[in-house]
Protein backbone atom coordinates (compact mmCIF):
# COMPACT_ATOMS: atom_id res chain seq x y z
CA UNK A 1 0.00 0.00 0.00
CA UNK A 2 3.45 2.19 0.45
CA UNK A 3 2.41 3.90 -3.34
CA UNK A 4 -0.84 4.06 -2.94
CA UNK A 5 0.13 6.49 0.16
CA UNK A 6 2.39 8.20 -1.61
CA UNK A 7 -0.45 8.86 -4.29
CA UNK A 8 -2.52 9.96 -2.04
CA UNK A 9 -0.38 12.15 -0.80
CA UNK A 10 0.11 13.95 -3.92
CA UNK A 11 -3.39 14.28 -4.72
CA UNK A 12 -3.69 16.72 -2.20
CA UNK A 13 -0.28 19.01 -1.35
CA UNK A 14 -0.39 21.58 1.27
CA UNK A 15 -0.06 24.10 -0.99
CA UNK A 16 -3.22 22.88 -3.16
CA UNK A 17 -5.35 22.52 -0.41
CA UNK A 18 -4.13 25.96 1.30
CA UNK A 19 -5.21 27.58 -2.28
CA UNK A 20 -8.78 25.31 -1.85
CA UNK A 21 -9.35 26.30 1.64
CA UNK A 22 -7.54 30.49 1.52
CA UNK A 23 -11.25 31.99 0.80
CA UNK A 24 -11.60 31.36 4.19
CA UNK A 25 -9.08 33.74 5.79
CA UNK A 26 -11.59 36.22 4.34
CA UNK A 27 -14.51 35.48 6.07
CA UNK A 28 -15.88 38.61 7.97
CA UNK A 29 -14.98 38.38 11.74
CA UNK A 30 -17.63 38.27 14.50
CA UNK A 31 -16.99 40.51 17.85
CA UNK A 32 -15.35 39.47 20.28
CA UNK A 33 -11.39 40.69 20.37
CA UNK A 34 -11.83 43.13 23.10
CA UNK A 35 -10.08 42.42 26.85
CA UNK A 36 -11.05 39.27 27.31
CA UNK A 37 -8.92 38.32 24.75
CA UNK A 38 -6.20 38.03 26.81
CA UNK A 39 -4.40 36.11 29.15
CA UNK A 40 -2.47 35.63 32.22
CA UNK A 41 0.74 34.87 29.90
CA UNK A 42 -0.24 38.73 28.33
CA UNK A 43 -2.60 39.71 24.97
CA UNK A 44 -2.87 37.32 22.65
CA UNK A 45 -2.38 38.20 18.66
CA UNK A 46 -5.14 39.37 16.81
CA UNK A 47 -7.08 35.99 15.27
CA UNK A 48 -6.66 37.01 11.85
CA UNK A 49 -2.51 36.79 12.47
CA UNK A 50 -3.22 33.76 14.59
CA UNK A 51 -4.88 32.12 11.28
CA UNK A 52 -1.86 33.82 9.27
CA UNK A 53 0.53 32.69 10.97
CA UNK A 54 -0.84 29.06 11.16
CA UNK A 55 -1.30 29.05 7.21
CA UNK A 56 2.15 30.47 6.49
CA UNK A 57 3.42 27.63 8.85
CA UNK A 58 1.60 25.01 6.60
CA UNK A 59 3.74 26.59 3.68
CA UNK A 60 6.51 25.91 5.50
CA UNK A 61 6.07 22.11 6.31
CA UNK A 62 6.67 23.39 10.00
CA UNK A 63 3.60 21.65 10.96
CA UNK A 64 3.63 21.69 14.72
CA UNK A 65 3.76 25.09 14.90
CA UNK A 66 0.55 25.83 12.55
CA UNK A 67 -0.96 23.27 14.69
CA UNK A 68 -0.23 25.31 18.02
CA UNK A 69 -1.55 28.87 15.73
CA UNK A 70 -4.76 27.32 15.14
CA UNK A 71 -5.10 25.29 18.74
CA UNK A 72 -4.69 28.63 20.28
CA UNK A 73 -7.00 30.71 17.58
CA UNK A 74 -9.84 28.25 18.85
CA UNK A 75 -9.22 28.81 22.71
CA UNK A 76 -8.86 32.17 22.24
CA UNK A 77 -11.81 33.08 19.62
CA UNK A 78 -14.17 30.29 19.88
CA UNK A 79 -17.34 32.70 18.37
CA UNK A 80 -15.52 33.85 15.81
CA UNK A 81 -15.80 32.40 11.75
CA UNK A 82 -11.73 32.38 12.03
CA UNK A 83 -12.33 29.34 14.91
CA UNK A 84 -14.39 27.23 12.68
CA UNK A 85 -11.54 27.12 9.95
CA UNK A 86 -9.08 26.78 12.48
CA UNK A 87 -10.59 23.63 13.29
CA UNK A 88 -10.43 22.20 9.67
CA UNK A 89 -6.84 23.41 9.60
CA UNK A 90 -5.93 22.38 12.75
CA UNK A 91 -7.08 18.60 11.40
CA UNK A 92 -5.44 19.08 8.63
CA UNK A 93 -1.79 19.74 10.07
CA UNK A 94 -2.71 16.73 12.54
CA UNK A 95 -2.77 14.86 9.53
CA UNK A 96 0.31 15.91 7.86
CA UNK A 97 2.28 15.44 11.22
CA UNK A 98 0.74 11.27 10.96
CA UNK A 99 -1.45 11.98 13.62
CA UNK A 100 -3.90 10.14 12.13
CA UNK A 101 -6.30 9.14 15.72
CA UNK A 102 -6.09 13.19 16.43
CA UNK A 103 -7.17 14.02 13.32
CA UNK A 104 -10.23 11.56 13.35
CA UNK A 105 -11.20 13.21 16.21
CA UNK A 106 -10.57 16.52 15.35
CA UNK A 107 -12.77 15.98 12.10
CA UNK A 108 -15.38 14.23 14.11
CA UNK A 109 -16.04 17.02 16.04
CA UNK A 110 -15.97 19.34 12.72
CA UNK A 111 -18.49 17.56 11.24
CA UNK A 112 -20.99 17.26 13.73
CA UNK A 113 -20.71 21.03 14.21
CA UNK A 114 -20.46 22.19 11.17
CA UNK A 115 -22.99 20.01 9.33
CA UNK A 116 -23.54 22.37 6.26
CA UNK A 117 -20.06 24.18 5.65
CA UNK A 118 -19.08 24.94 2.69
CA UNK A 119 -15.93 22.86 3.27
CA UNK A 120 -17.63 20.04 5.09
CA UNK A 121 -17.03 17.45 1.92
CA UNK A 122 -13.30 17.96 2.17
CA UNK A 123 -13.99 17.38 6.27
CA UNK A 124 -14.95 14.08 5.40
CA UNK A 125 -12.78 13.34 2.79
CA UNK A 126 -9.72 14.22 5.02
CA UNK A 127 -11.02 11.82 7.46
CA UNK A 128 -11.18 9.06 5.38
CA UNK A 129 -7.81 9.84 4.29
CA UNK A 130 -6.40 9.37 8.38
CA UNK A 131 -8.06 6.00 8.21
CA UNK A 132 -6.57 4.80 4.71
CA UNK A 133 -3.31 6.09 5.91
CA UNK A 134 -3.08 3.69 8.54
CA UNK A 135 -3.76 0.90 6.53
CA UNK A 136 -1.77 -2.33 7.32
CA UNK A 137 -0.09 -5.04 5.58
CA UNK A 138 -1.78 -7.52 4.84
CA UNK A 139 0.07 -9.94 7.39
CA UNK A 140 -1.82 -7.88 10.56
CA UNK A 141 -5.56 -7.19 11.37
CA UNK A 142 -7.65 -5.77 8.64
CA UNK A 143 -10.05 -3.77 11.09
CA UNK A 144 -8.29 -0.27 9.22
CA UNK A 145 -8.84 -1.13 5.93
CA UNK A 146 -12.63 -1.66 6.70
CA UNK A 147 -13.08 1.58 8.52
CA UNK A 148 -11.23 3.31 5.57
CA UNK A 149 -13.65 1.49 3.07
CA UNK A 150 -16.39 2.52 5.28
CA UNK A 151 -15.06 5.79 5.55
CA UNK A 152 -14.61 5.96 1.74
CA UNK A 153 -17.66 5.10 0.75
CA UNK A 154 -19.91 8.01 2.55
CA UNK A 155 -17.99 10.70 0.76
CA UNK A 156 -19.44 8.26 -2.33
CA UNK A 157 -23.26 8.55 -0.79
CA UNK A 158 -22.81 12.21 0.34
CA UNK A 159 -21.09 13.72 -2.60
CA UNK A 160 -21.29 11.69 -5.58
CA UNK A 161 -20.35 14.36 -7.77
CA UNK A 162 -16.76 15.70 -6.47
CA UNK A 163 -13.60 15.15 -6.77
CA UNK A 164 -13.35 13.79 -3.42
CA UNK A 165 -15.73 10.55 -4.58
CA UNK A 166 -14.23 10.35 -7.80
CA UNK A 167 -10.83 9.49 -5.65
CA UNK A 168 -12.60 7.88 -3.16
CA UNK A 169 -13.96 5.21 -5.26
CA UNK A 170 -10.62 4.32 -6.49
CA UNK A 171 -9.55 4.08 -3.07
CA UNK A 172 -12.28 1.73 -2.34
CA UNK A 173 -10.87 -1.16 -5.40
CA UNK A 174 -7.52 -0.80 -3.56
CA UNK A 175 -9.27 -1.27 -0.21
CA UNK A 176 -10.92 -4.34 -1.35
CA UNK A 177 -8.09 -5.53 -3.24
CA UNK A 178 -6.08 -5.19 -0.05
CA UNK A 179 -8.84 -7.30 2.08
CA UNK A 180 -9.15 -9.65 -0.49
CA UNK A 181 -5.09 -10.17 -0.56
CA UNK A 182 -5.70 -10.99 3.25
CA UNK A 183 -8.10 -13.81 2.77
CA UNK A 184 -5.89 -15.31 -0.21
CA UNK A 185 -2.70 -15.64 2.44
CA UNK A 186 -5.04 -16.95 5.23
CA UNK A 187 -6.70 -19.34 2.40
CA UNK A 188 -2.98 -20.43 1.44
CA UNK A 189 -1.70 -21.21 4.95
CA UNK A 190 -4.20 -23.51 5.52
CA UNK A 191 -4.14 -25.05 2.05
CA UNK A 192 -0.48 -25.43 3.52
CA UNK A 193 -2.04 -27.25 6.61
CA UNK A 194 -4.40 -29.59 4.58
CA UNK A 195 -7.16 -27.61 6.07
CA UNK A 196 -8.76 -27.81 3.22
CA UNK A 197 -12.80 -27.10 4.50
CA UNK A 198 -11.00 -23.18 6.19
CA UNK A 199 -9.24 -23.26 3.01
CA UNK A 200 -12.38 -23.42 0.50
CA UNK A 201 -14.07 -20.79 2.77
CA UNK A 202 -11.32 -18.17 2.20
CA UNK A 203 -10.73 -19.14 -1.59
CA UNK A 204 -14.45 -19.03 -2.04
CA UNK A 205 -15.22 -15.81 -0.26
CA UNK A 206 -12.77 -14.13 -2.39
CA UNK A 207 -15.07 -15.16 -5.39
CA UNK A 208 -18.36 -14.05 -3.60
CA UNK A 209 -17.24 -10.68 -2.20
CA UNK A 210 -14.26 -9.65 -3.87
CA UNK A 211 -14.75 -11.24 -7.86
CA UNK A 212 -13.74 -7.91 -9.46
CA UNK A 213 -10.09 -7.53 -7.70
CA UNK A 214 -6.92 -9.57 -9.24
CA UNK A 215 -7.18 -12.04 -6.74
CA UNK A 216 -9.98 -13.68 -8.04
CA UNK A 217 -8.60 -15.75 -10.62
CA UNK A 218 -6.12 -17.57 -8.27
CA UNK A 219 -9.01 -17.94 -5.66
CA UNK A 220 -10.95 -20.25 -8.59
CA UNK A 221 -7.21 -21.95 -9.38
CA UNK A 222 -6.71 -22.88 -5.24
CA UNK A 223 -10.55 -23.84 -5.39
CA UNK A 224 -10.06 -26.12 -8.34
CA UNK A 225 -6.99 -27.97 -6.99
CA UNK A 226 -8.75 -28.72 -3.44
CA UNK A 227 -11.62 -30.39 -5.27
CA UNK A 228 -9.50 -32.66 -6.94
CA UNK A 229 -7.10 -33.35 -3.57
CA UNK A 230 -10.87 -34.54 -2.10
CA UNK A 231 -11.85 -36.39 -4.87
CA UNK A 232 -14.22 -33.81 -5.98
CA UNK A 233 -13.65 -33.78 -9.51
CA UNK A 234 -17.35 -32.43 -10.87
CA UNK A 235 -17.00 -29.86 -8.87
CA UNK A 236 -13.47 -29.62 -9.60
CA UNK A 237 -14.21 -29.19 -13.16
CA UNK A 238 -16.83 -26.65 -12.72
CA UNK A 239 -15.14 -24.55 -10.77
CA UNK A 240 -12.34 -24.48 -13.97
CA UNK A 241 -15.16 -23.62 -15.73
CA UNK A 242 -15.75 -20.45 -14.45
CA UNK A 243 -12.42 -19.55 -14.14
CA UNK A 244 -11.76 -20.82 -18.07
CA UNK A 245 -15.15 -18.70 -19.04
CA UNK A 246 -13.68 -15.46 -17.51
CA UNK A 247 -10.03 -15.18 -17.39
CA UNK A 248 -9.34 -17.41 -20.03
CA UNK A 249 -5.88 -16.13 -20.98
CA UNK A 250 -4.54 -16.39 -17.54
CA UNK A 251 -1.74 -18.44 -16.10
CA UNK A 252 -4.10 -19.48 -13.63
CA UNK A 253 -6.78 -21.26 -15.86
CA UNK A 254 -3.52 -23.01 -17.87
CA UNK A 255 -2.28 -24.11 -14.33
CA UNK A 256 -5.87 -25.16 -13.19
CA UNK A 257 -6.60 -27.37 -16.57
CA UNK A 258 -3.45 -29.09 -16.49
CA UNK A 259 -4.50 -30.02 -13.35
CA UNK A 260 -7.86 -31.36 -14.32
CA UNK A 261 -5.73 -33.28 -17.19
CA UNK A 262 -3.32 -34.92 -14.49
CA UNK A 263 -5.97 -35.51 -11.94
CA UNK A 264 -8.11 -37.54 -14.69
CA UNK A 265 -11.14 -34.77 -14.56
CA UNK A 266 -10.63 -34.25 -18.27
CA UNK A 267 -8.87 -35.51 -21.19
CA UNK A 268 -5.99 -33.04 -22.48
CA UNK A 269 -8.00 -32.52 -25.67
CA UNK A 270 -11.32 -32.07 -24.25
CA UNK A 271 -12.29 -28.39 -23.49
CA UNK A 272 -13.35 -27.99 -19.79
CA UNK A 273 -17.45 -28.49 -20.21
CA UNK A 274 -19.90 -26.25 -19.16
CA UNK A 275 -18.59 -23.50 -19.52
CA UNK A 276 -20.98 -20.05 -18.70
CA UNK A 277 -22.80 -18.90 -22.11
CA UNK A 278 -23.25 -15.38 -20.35
CA UNK A 279 -22.95 -13.21 -17.30
CA UNK A 280 -20.48 -11.96 -14.88
CA UNK A 281 -18.38 -14.47 -12.63
CA UNK A 282 -21.40 -14.08 -9.91
CA UNK A 283 -23.99 -15.47 -11.88
CA UNK A 284 -21.76 -18.20 -12.80
CA UNK A 285 -20.67 -19.03 -9.69
CA UNK A 286 -24.35 -18.48 -8.46
CA UNK A 287 -25.44 -21.15 -11.15
CA UNK A 288 -23.27 -23.77 -10.08
CA UNK A 289 -22.93 -23.69 -6.69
Amino acid sequence: MEQNRTASRTYRSPISRLTLLAAVAVLPMLAGCGSDDKTDLGPVAPVEDLYNNGVDALNAKRYVTAGDQFSKLEQNYPYSSWAVAAQLMQGYSQYLQNKYTDAISTLDRFIQLHPAHRDIAYAYYLRALSYYEQIADIQRDQKSTEQAMNALQDIVNRFPETAYARDARLKIDLCRDHLAGKEMDVGRWYLKQRLYEAAIGRFQRVVDDFQTTNHAPEALHRLTEIYLVLGLKDQARRTAAVLGYNYPGSEWYEDSYANLVEGGATKREDRVPDAPKKGLLSRAWNAIF
